[in-house]
């Protein structure tokens, strides 16, 4: 089982994103992304975090571990929020979970208004949410979209948003948001969303076997290895040795993911080489990028006009550029929110979003 940080551990990251940044502390909005494993915030001029949290263990603790955010990050008089925290399967639907986050979240916001991100693209107050909560839950991509219309205000367009958990997919014409569909069920069916991203899909839930000395060995049915191990040994990822976010909480580095992909196919690490790893991953990879590169697809071939620009956002920036590779799209300009705003604010890319949206509808 993954080992997410507790209160404390938030408590030590968020003390070392105050002391390493340099933000503009009079900023008026703040935008809260609140996730099932991680929960991001971004003021919208520069300034951007990501804190891993695992409602789904702790959702009772959601208020304290806002609070500790709240309190390091620049200070903001109001709060934007959007969610996908929802799904967490502590509740027992997705009513019950926007709900939850609602409450929670005006605890930790104290004396700071607080608005709340809808499928209409209004920011509205936590009395409509509670009586609609539907109307709030899996709207962050939205606010991502309508940001990135900014870029293509006069063209055909595609959002490609990779992150840790999922990517999004959004057609996007002269600035405008295009999707067929918004809730996360009516994405998933029109390719939309594919529930796969680039940290915590589990190996199995990618592939059934994979290559292993002349040989396709199937691999475990078990959370033993994730997709970070994956992009760790092709070195698309950094090592982070401080990161215990993995399947057996050892640290985020090429050695324990080795360790971690040979217990996929129930081997010693001795009996799983770097090279055995490094053909695994690959082989892994492949496959992700396939999946999402059919739903690609799709979307593209839905389009009124041919794609004339493509963007890219999230941690997995890296897999959508070689999605475009695979489907022979070199040729489109792409705009690269990392490039653009910053590794980190990519990484964040839908409270960035937010965070701007709300500062230029209430200024």
């Amino acid at each position: 089982m993954v080992n997410w940080p507790d209160t404390d551990q938030v408590s030590r990251c968020t003390d070392a994103l105050q002391q390493s940044s340099e933000v503009n502390r009079s900023m008026n909005w703040l935008a809260l992304d609140i996730g099932g494993a991680n929960i991001k915030i971004a003021d919208g001029l520069g300034y951007a975090a990501t804190i891993p949290f695992a409602l789904w263990k702790s959702p009772g603790e959601l208020s304290n571990v806002l609070e500790t955010i709240l309190a390091v990050a620049p200070t903001g008089e109001h709060l934007a929020v959007t969610m996908t925290g929802e799904l967490a399967d502590c509740f027992a639907s997705k009513t019950e979970g926007v709900q939850h986050i609602v409450r929670h979240t005006l605890v930790a916001a104290g004396d700071r208004s607080v608005r709340f991100y809808l499928h209409d693209r209004t920011l509205a107050p936590a009395e409509s949410v509670l009586a609609q909560p539907l109307l709030a839950a899996a709207s962050n991509w939205l606010a991502l979209a309508r940001f990135a219309g900014r870029y293509c205000e006069h063209s055909s367009a595609v959002l490609i948003d990779i992150g840790s958990t999922t990517s999004d997919i959004v057609p996007i014409l002269d600035g405008v948001p295009r999707p067929m569909g918004h809730s996360d069920t009516q994405r998933l069916l029109h390719g939309e969303l594919v529930y796969t991203g680039v940290m915590r899909s589990p190996v199995c839930a990618i592939v059934g076997s994979f290559p292993y000395r002349n040989q396709f060995c199937p691999v475990s049915q078990e959370l033993f290895a994730t997709s970070r191990d994956i992009y760790l040994l092709l070195q698309e990822l950094p090592e982070d040795p401080n990161c215990t976010n993995t399947a057996d909480s050892r640290p985020a580095t090429r050695v324990h993911a080795r360790q971690r992909m040979a217990r996929m196919i129930c081997a010693e690490p001795n009996e799983f080489s770097s090279d055995d790893a490094l053909l695994a991953a690959q082989f892994v990879a492949r496959f992700q990028l396939a999946r999402i590169a059919v739903a690609l697809g799709r979307v593209l071939g839905r389009m009124k006009r041919p794609v004339e620009k493509i963007i890219y956002s999230g941690a997995g920036e890296f897999l959508g550029r070689q999605l475009v590779e695979r489907l022979r799209l070199q040729q489109v300009p792409a705009v690269s929110m990392s490039h653009e705003l910053g590794s980190e604010v990519s990484q964040c890319a839908p409270a960035h979003a937010l965070a701007v949206l709300a500062r230029e509808d209430y200024p």
